[in-house]
C-alpha cells in the first residue's frame, strides 16, 4: 500500500512539472476578441469595428470587460454578451456590459459573476459580443468569444 501512495505522489509530481493543464487551469486567462460587421447573422456591412478585451477567473466565475469601438454608424445604444450560440448562429442576451438603458458613450468596461451554467456556456466559446447602434438594432458589430487554449 505504501509503494502505491508513493508511485501516486511521484505521477502527480511528474505531471506538474510537465505542465499538465489541471495543474494551472484556476489561473484568471486575458485575451481579446475582435469585433466586425461581418460575425453579425447576416452580416452587416459597417465601417465600425472594435475590440473587447477580456478577463476570466474560473475559480470566482468572473469576467472583467474593456470594448471600445470605433466607425460605428452612430453610438452605440447597447453592448451585451450573447448566447449560447455558436459561430453563425444567434443567442439571446446574457449579460448587459453597458449601463442598461443608457446611451453608451466612450469605452465600456465593468465586471460580473457568472452563473455556473453561464460560465460553462461561456468557457466553452458559446457567447458573443454584441454592439448594437439605432441605425443597427439587431446587432453592428460583433464577435465569439474564445478563451485561448492552454
Amino acid at each position: 500500500m505504501r509503494i502505491t501512495a508513493r508511485r501516486g505522489l511521484m505521477i502527480l509530481a511528474f505531471l506538474a512539472a510537465c505542465g499538465w493543464p489541471g495543474a494551472s487551469c484556476a489561473d484568471p486567462v486575458s485575451f481579446s476578441v475582435a469585433l466586425s460587421g461581418a460575425e453579425e447573422i447576416p452580416p452587416v456591412q459597417t465601417a465600425g469595428s472594435g475590440v473587447a478585451d477580456l478577463t476570466y477567473d474560473p475559480a470566482t466565475r468572473t469576467v472583467t470587460w474593456t470594448i471600445t469601438c470605433n466607425g460605428l454608424s452612430g453610438t452605440a445604444t447597447m453592448v451585451h454578451l450573447h448566447g449560447p450560440a455558436s459561430r453563425g448562429e444567434k443567442g439571446g442576451v446574457q449579460l448587459w456590459l453597458s449601463k442598461q438603458g443608457s446611451v453608451v458613450e466612450g469605452r465600456v468596461a465593468g465586471q460580473a459573476t457568472l452563473t455556473p451554467e453561464q460560465a460553462e456556456q461561456f468557457t466553452a466559446g458559446r457567447w458573443y459580443v454584441n454592439v448594437h447602434t439605432q441605425a443597427n438594432p439587431g446587432g453592428e458589430i460583433r464577435g465569439q468569444v474564445m478563451l485561448p487554449a492552454r
